[in-house]
């Protein structure tokens, strides 16, 4: 299990414990997260599960395959660290991972 803090745009945060395995869009969903809407149930073809990686775990959650990089060249509030939660698998090397919730899906 790791645990996932969501940051929302007004500094607000939760942290949530989640098994192995699920993504990080399956935690905000259980747990009912503020805007992260998840519409397509997590097969990478909506954005509606968009965060930005905190910086310092950039490198471990890793760059978006060429699917999601294709979904998420249609934002223009994308960013370098932007990344679709349903495409980050949680793990042990994950955790104390740190997201932030966009302003635009409020």
């Amino acid at each position: 299990m790791a645990k996932i803090t969501f940051v929302q745009h007004d500094g607000e945060s939760v942290t949530y414990e989640t098994e192995n395995g699920l993504s990080v869009m399956n935690a905000a969903v259980d747990n009912l997260v503020p805007s992260i809407d998840a519409d397509c149930g997590g097969e990478c073809n909506c954005a509606t599960c968009h965060v930005f990686v905190d910086d310092k775990w950039i490198e471990k959650v890793g760059q978006p395959h060429s699917a999601e990089e294709a979904i998420m060249s249609l934002n223009p509030d994308r960013t370098s660290n932007s990344r679709l939660c349903c495409q980050i698998k949680v793990s042990d090397e994950l955790d104390g991972l740190v997201v932030h919730v966009p302003e635009f899906q409020f």
